[in-house]
């Protein structure tokens, strides 16, 4: 078992670092359910077989010197050298190999559970979502809010509430589902989106905007034009470059695209069933759905609703929208 173990462990551990090193794109929810599973399998056997084991052993340590006792004291023999404790721990001492397994089980497995089912964290690596979110700001995801999920799977087990537009939702990248993105909710399924001319509308009806002082970005130091908009229940922010034009370029094909028509203007398309229309609230600084698409329903990840922590920043802990 020792070699075994010793071979599982090597196989997480370079796994781990190949992911680091970006020899291959890692899959951490996968990784936890793997380290779960195996970890588990070991704390079961721990239970059940290795420690029942142990137990039987130090038991028979301890008869046989009760036994050797109890002669001693036939021949007068009364005072014996005949200390065991230290045997005894010594057998009952979990090995190595399964400190690094069972003994590590209960530990990931509440974790696992934690980040499957109900929030995960994140940290937001871009400025895509400024002015709500910036750079370095290390969010939790309700991961239940739009439904349990099975983890890897991703397969919805409850309904949970329908999303909403102006919900800020993190989603596996439809071009590259083993990597975590966060935008807004623009449009739900039916919806027809216009964003011409920098102007958005949702089913013909333009949103309500009002321009709130100009944006200053610490990360470019540069001013933004600033807005405050209603897509949802509740306002948001969003800001916008003057330097960049509004046509959308270099755009990949993408499943339903047909569903879309670009112009000098910008875009316009129409949110087939079971997708959304997702936007940065940095509108010319993000790669959302009028680059790469729809976002399937089948990769959302969870609604994200606070931030936890900035090290750059401690003013940005708190609930946003």
């Amino acid at each position: 078992m020792q070699f075994l173990t010793s071979l599982v462990l090597a196989a997480f551990v370079a796994y781990a670092g190949a992911w680091y090193l970006g020899f291959i794109e890692g899959n951490f929810a996968l990784l936890l359910l793997l380290a779960t599973v195996v970890t588990g399998i070991y704390w079961l056997a721990e239970r059940f077989v290795f420690l029942p084991r142990r137990e039987q052993a130090a038991a028979q340590l301890e008869a046989q010197t009760a036994a050797r006792r109890a002669e001693l004291s036939k021949m007068g023999i009364e005072k014996v050298d005949t200390d065991i404790q230290d045997a005894r721990d010594k057998l009952l001492m979990q090995p190595w190999w399964l400190d690094w397994t069972a003994g590590l089980f209960p530990v990931i497995v509440v974790v696992f559970i934690l980040r499957s089912f109900l929030f995960e964290p994140f940290k937001i690596p871009s400025g895509s979502m400024i002015p709500t979110l910036h750079i370095g700001d290390l969010i939790l995801v309700n991961k239940f809010h739009y439904g349990i999920r099975l983890p890897v799977a991703n397969t919805k087990l409850t309904e949970g509430t329908p999303v909403q537009r102006g919900d800020v939702m993190v989603f596996r990248y439809p071009p590259k589902p083993n990597v975590d993105y966060i935008k807004r909710v623009v449009g739900v399924p039916g919806d027809e989106v216009a964003y011409l001319n920098k102007k958005l509308t949702i089913n013909g009806q333009p949103i309500e905007t009002q321009a709130l002082p100009d944006y200053f970005d610490d990360s470019t130091m540069r001013y933004f034009k600033h807005f405050s908009e209603k897509l949802g229940s509740k306002p948001h922010q969003s800001i916008q470059d003057n330097d960049r034009p509004a046509f959308v370029p270099g755009v990949d094909p993408f499943p339903h695209s047909e569903n879309c028509q670009y112009t000098v203007e910008g875009v316009r398309c129409k949110v087939p069933a079971g997708h959304y229309f997702m936007m940065g609230d940095n509108r010319d600084n993000s790669l959302d759905s009028r680059y790469w698409g729809f976002v399937p329903d089948a990769n959302i990840v969870g609604k994200a609703f606070f931030v936890w922590m900035n090290f750059g920043n401690l003013k940005r802990i708190g609930a946003f929208d």
